[in-house]
């Protein structure tokens, strides 16, 4: 793989020593989300596969959670380069194929000695006059990339986590279901957020059992500002689910989603609560971002 150091936006990253930076400073990625990138920057423009990424950075043998692994390799690099998996401006999901980088890059190989003396030999004149653009280009570079930042800043969408919800019914093959209604609220969250906020579903962190969640963790490593934690629990012939909107860093409940139902038809019970899920938690989160104080919680 290339030595050369990459320029892309207002980022620059080395894969030499796996670092990011932005206008120079620099951004935290962790080592495999870094080779991740550092792989899709190199092959720059062309799709490459989710087995090709698995290769280059777990290695040919290694199959055993390798999808939860890739997808979080992948949100944390979008969080890091404030990137949209929806309108992506950096890296594009071809669902089932791979990923793409999708920006214009600009390779930085180091400065050759014929160039030094090259410059060495350059007259007064044209030295000064080299000066004078730098001195122009700087300051027109400063001015864009403030104006870039800020907004870039105004379109930062907050991002929300969607913890696998907990099978608490004491049944085993209950699980099959929460798992899979986990996934339908992340798609209706999706489906629903217009934009207004980002969707985090499947990063490995989402997915361990409630014993060993770390809710400060999971805001740190996702940069998530509001996480959804669910329960499956049953009395009876009757299911109830339930689903809490916390507010993080700080997990404050901002609103608690409740249905009372039968399993008779797993599957319509399933798309109908992620629905409503989705339906009463989308506007609050919406709502809450902008600092609007929101209505107290229900009474159950």
């Amino acid at each position: 793989m290339s030595s050369d150091r990459f320029r892309f936006g207002l980022f620059e990253f080395d894969p030499a020593v796996r670092e990011l930076r932005r206008e120079g400073v620099l951004v935290r990625l962790q080592s495999q989300p870094a080779q991740v990138l550092s792989c899709l920057l190199e092959h720059s423009g062309r799709i490459v596969s989710r087995d090709e990424l698995r290769t280059a950075v777990w290695g040919g043998d290694t199959y055993v959670d390798f999808d939860r692994g890739l997808n979080f390799c992948v949100a944390q690099i979008r969080s890091a380069l404030d990137d949209d998996s929806v309108t992506p401006r950096f890296i594009r999901t071809l669902p089932k194929r791979g990923y793409q980088f999708i920006a214009p890059i600009e390779r930085l190989g180091d400065i050759s000695e014929t160039d030094i003396v090259s410059t060495k030999r350059k007259s007064p004149l044209t030295t000064a006059a080299a000066v004078c653009i730098g001195v122009l280009l700087f300051s027109v570079a400063v001015s864009a990339g403030y104006w870039l930042r800020a907004l870039q800043t105004s379109k930062r969408h907050p991002i929300v986590a969607v913890l696998r919800f907990d099978n608490e019914t004491g049944d085993p093959a209950m699980t099959r279901f929460s798992d899979a209604l986990t996934d339908s609220v992340v798609e209706q969250l999706t489906s629903t957020s217009h934009e207004r906020f980002d969707v985090i579903g499947n990063a490995r962190i989402l997915r361990l059992p409630r014993d060993q969640r770390d809710l400060t963790a999971l805001s740190s490593s996702l940069h998530a500002q509001y996480v959804i934690l669910g329960q499956i629990q049953s009395s009876g012939i009757q299911t109830r689910i339930l689903a809490h909107l916390i507010r993080l860093p700080e997990q404050t409940h901002l609103w608690v989603a409740r249905m009372d139902t039968s399993l008779a038809d797993p599957l319509a019970l399933q798309s109908q609560a992620a629905r409503k899920i989705a339906s009463e938690f989308s506007s609050r989160v919406v709502i809450d971002s902008t600092g609007t104080p929101l209505p107290p919680l229900p009474n159950h």
